[in-house]
């Protein structure tokens, strides 16, 4: 139940990362998140640009001039991803498993006599 409720909302511990298109140019180039993050594009250039991945497994259609665009990576993988409207625009994202949380037992009996 846990892993759906991950899969649909926010996974516990999950982040919020920033990439800037400025300059024609994504930034950062490489960006690794955990699974369940939250990625941030936000474009503060002067033209329309897309974060469209090249496997289809996201894209954000047209990101128009300060606006911004969110994706929750919920697939783990290496995506390469680029501006549909500039070719030369390219970038990669990351996702990584989320680290499992550890297992701890507790004595809820009290004390041994």
């Amino acid at each position: 139940m846990k892993l759906l409720a991950c899969l649909s909302q926010t996974c516990p511990g999950a982040k919020t990362h920033t990439v800037t298109i400025e300059g024609m140019r994504f930034n950062p180039q490489t960006l690794t998140v955990r699974r369940g993050d939250r990625v941030v594009w936000i474009n503060r250039d002067l033209f329309p640009h897309t974060a469209t991945a090249t496997s289809k497994a996201f894209d954000s259609r047209s990101i128009s001039p300060n606006v911004s665009w969110a994706y929750r990576a919920r697939t783990v993988g290496e995506f390469d991803y680029g501006c549909t409207f500039h070719p030369t625009m390219r970038a990669r994202l990351v996702v990584e498993p989320r680290a499992k949380a550890p297992i701890t037992r507790t004595n809820r009996a009290g004390p041994l006599r």
